[in-house]
């Protein structure tokens, strides 16, 4: 039996997010736990590619020296790529740290995860340079870009399996710790108050009297009112239509109704209906939220299959998917999540033969 306890880790995606599982490995280190293999998607990867040939260290403290501006120099503009930057800068750094190191002869067993976007696939790197599957395990869609590898169009690993626990399951170790960085956002995060103001509550009210309107057509001072609506848009012609409408039978539908629902009426119900989209969205957010609900359905189905022993979450209101600048407020959380982790966790093995002190 080993002389501490053996840990298989698994470090998710989730862009800047990742520099989360830092901290998640120091912790664990300093507790006395031995990890004996890493798999990773995406920054998970990237990190756990670090960790696994020793390189963690000097790689953390390059990030943590990074301002604002310096990301900015390193995310290389591609305009005309299936991708907004290429990221060679990123990782010709990545690759500068790795020297060469291939993935068969690191010392910890190491397992980064991209998805084949053609074949609808994941593929695992066991094998190989250590650079060539992180730069194919962090092609964000959209924003990094793509590569090709043997004939296979490969992207981020987090698209199919953001947190790869199934590709530890074969190491010799006791427990399995998996680190998500889709956490659950804060309740009312990102929605849009509901409206409850006095001068909303009658736009309200003739938003809904359309929908009626639209869904059965069956209501004589109903029709009355909408044709009504639209005289005072549309003139004399309309309101004449509107007077001859409303002296047909109840239940009769006027047949020159879906004449005269026109495009002017539908604009205005449908901004009665639609709320302002929240303040300062923008394009990447929208891509992120995407991503995000994707994983998190994806994800749900992978914890089903292969339960961790332990499992960290960092919330993806942390960071966003480029925060590329905040390197040390994203390791100091990693730490704080993995020590609350560990404290709370119940029939979580200790490390052997003791754990050490918390720095």
């Amino acid at each position: 039996m080993s002389s501490t306890t053996r840990v298989a880790l698994a470090l998710g995606s989730g862009g800047a997010r990742g520099y989360a599982h830092i901290g998640v490995i120091e912790v664990l280190e300093e507790r006395g736990y031995e990890i004996v293999t890493i798999a990773g998607s995406s920054m998970g990867a990237l990190v756990g590619g670090l960790h696994a040939a020793g390189r963690l260290d000097p790689y953390a403290q390059w990030v943590q020296g990074l301002t604002q501006r310096d990301v900015l120099r390193l995310l290389d503009p591609s305009p005309s790529s299936p991708g907004v930057i290429r990221a060679e800068k990123i990782m010709a750094k990545v690759r500068e740290l790795l020297d060469g190191a291939l993935i068969e002869d690191l010392p910890v067993p190491f397992t980064a995860v991209a998805t084949d976007l053609l074949a609808r696939k994941e593929v695992w790197f066991q094998e190989g340079p250590v650079d060539v599957a992180v730069r194919a395990s962090i092609a964000l869609p959209s924003i990094i870009t793509p590569v090709m590898i043997n004939g296979r169009l490969l992207a981020d690993g987090g698209i199919l399996n953001p947190v790869p626990i199934a590709a530890t399951v074969a190491s010799r170790a006791d427990v399995t710790v998996a680190v998500s960085l889709s956490g659950e956002r804060m309740p009312g995060e990102g929605r849009v108050p509901a409206r409850e103001t006095a001068a909303a509550r009658p736009a309200e009210e003739r938003a809904e009297r359309f929908r009626r309107s639209a869904a059965h057509l069956l209501d004589r001072e109903l029709t009355r009112t909408v044709m009504e609506r639209i005289a005072e848009t549309r003139g004399r012609g309309a309101d004449a239509r509107a007077r001859r409408f409303g002296e047909g039978l109840p239940g009769e539908v006027p047949e020159e109704l879906p004449q005269v629902l026109d495009a002017e009426l539908l604009e205005e119900a449908a901004e009665d209906v639609l709320g302002a989209l929240p303040a300062g969205l923008r394009t990447l957010d929208v891509m992120q939220l995407s991503l995000e609900a994707l994983q998190s359905m994806v994800l749900r189905y992978r914890l089903a299959g292969y339960p961790p022993d332990l499992l960290i979450t960092v919330p993806k209101q942390t960071g966003r998917l480029l925060d590329f600048h905040r390197a040390g407020e994203l390791i100091a959380f990693g730490r704080r999540a993995t020590k609350e982790a560990l404290d709370r966790a119940e029939g979580f093995p200790p490390p052997r033969p003791g754990p050490r002190a918390d720095p």
